[in-house]
Parts: C-alpha cells; sequence; structure tokens
C-alpha cells in the first residue's frame, strides 16, 4: 500500500480476520438490545444504526471473540478493521478500533492509508478521536517520516482528516513536536467548524500539563486569532 495513497484500500485475504468475523458477528447480534439501541443513535447524531451494546458489555463480548486467537500481522489488522467498517451497525467500528489501539505497534507505515480511509469513512467523533490519538498517533511515533503526511493532513478539504492531523499528538507529552502543534492550530485557526475549533482547544490543553507556560506564552501572542471555543478550551486547565 502507498503511504499516501487515496480510495478504498483492497481487503486482504485473512485466516484470522475470518475466524474473528464470524465469531464477532454471532456474539454481537446474539447480545443485540433494540431499546438501547435507538437512543444510542440518536446521540450519535444518526450516524450509523446500533446494536444497543453499552461499552462494558460490548468490550467483555469482545474478549470472548478473541480468546484464544493469535497475535495478528499487518495485513490481519487490516481485514479485521475494513470488514468491520464494512458492516452497519457502530459497535463492530468500535470493535476494530480498539483491536487496532491493542495492535497498532505491529502495523507498519503503509498502514496510513488505511487509517485515512477509516478516518474519513461514516466518520464522527466516536471513532475519529481515538484513531487520531492512539492508531495515528502511534504510527507517526514509529516513523517520523510520516510527519509530512500529517503536514498534508491539516490542509485537507476534510475536516475529519484535519482534525486527525490535530490530535495525533495527544498523548505524545514531552515528545511532542511543539512547533509543529502550534503551526496546526494556527493553519486552522479560522476553520468555521465546531470540531475543528473544539479540537485545536483540546490538543492545547492536552499538551498544557506538559508545558502550561509554552501554551499560555502561544495563546498571548495569538490568541485573536482563535474562536472564543479554542482558547476556552486551551485554558480549561491551567487558566489565563
Amino acid at each position: 500500500m502507498s503511504v499516501t495513497g487515496a480510495g478504498t484500500p483492497d481487503v486482504p485475504g485473512s485466516v484470522l480476520a475470518d475466524t474473528v468475523l464470524e465469531r464477532l458477528t454471532v456474539t454481537y447480534a446474539a447480545a443485540a438490545d433494540p431499546e438501547r439501541a435507538a437512543p444510542m443513535r440518536a446521540y450519535m447524531k444518526d450516524v450509523a444504526p446500533f446494536l444497543g451494546l453499552p461499552t462494558p458489555l460490548r468490550r467483555a463480548l469482545s474478549r470472548t471473540v478473541l480468546e484464544g486467537t493469535p497475535r495478528p500481522d499487518e495485513a490481519d489488522c487490516v481485514a479485521i478493521a475494513l470488514r468491520c467498517w464494512e458492516l452497519p451497525e457502530r459497535e463492530y467500528q468500535y470493535f476494530a478500533v480498539d483491536y487496532l489501539r491493542g495492535h497498532v505497534q505491529r502495523c507498519t507505515s503503509g498502514f496510513l492509508p488505511v487509517a485515512r480511509y477509516l478516518v474519513s469513512t461514516v466518520p464522527w467523533w466516536d471513532t475519529v478521536d481515538a484513531l487520531a490519538s492512539h492508531v495515528v498517533g502511534g504510527l507517526v511515533a514509529a516513523d517520523p517520516k510520516l510527519q509530512a503526511d500529517m503536514d498534508e493532513w491539516i490542509v485537507d478539504d476534510d475536516l475529519w482528516v484535519a482534525r486527525t492531523a490535530l490530535l495525533h499528538q495527544l498523548r505524545y507529552k514531552e515528545h511532542t513536536d511543539t512547533e509543529r502543534l502550534f503551526a496546526y492550530c494556527l493553519r486552522q485557526s479560522g476553520h468555521p467548524d465546531f470540531f475543528i475549533r473544539k479540537a485545536i482547544g483540546w490538543c492545547l490543553r492536552e499538551y498544557a500539563w506538559t508545558d502550561p507556560e509554552a501554551v499560555r506564552g502561544f495563546l498571548a501572542r495569538e490568541k485573536g486569532r482563535f474562536a472564543p471555543l479554542s482558547v476556552r478550551e486551551a485554558l480549561k486547565n491551567i487558566g489565563p
């Protein structure tokens, strides 16, 4: 796979994916709760249908699904994620996100086009944010050459791709590329969408746990360029 490729990735053959998807669909479907599903779908703004599985139950079922399965290679991760994304109910995509979070270290930079596809397909914060901070962030940390891809993503017309670029360093703490973080925030400071403005504040707030003075100084210089929402979010834990 090309690191910068776009479009729909091919689903590779995977015996592990065959096993996991067979178990997953049977196990999740058997526990479906239509009464819970309707409000869950409404809460997520009708982005997808739901089975009605609350998170603790869903993760317990996932452990049952994965019991005894071997560690995946990258092709297995690709196949499981893409096949989960083909299923309509959102819980299958949550399963894929959790699976990737647990196995991102087994993926190379070649997984990035798949991550982009997942971010931009049936997108909403519930999948995008975990993919950004745990999967894309993990890939970039392992291969700093992928920072060039993040420089492209931050100016992408797809707001979820741009949000991913903003949030990919969320867990980096003292390893954060501060110059890049601040540059990304400035690049999107005029964006009209709530989800970009919120992400700007969130990534600054998270970095403020590591270097509050750097964030205060940055906002003191550039505060006028940001929406009030971004500034409020950024200063929540440190004050002006």
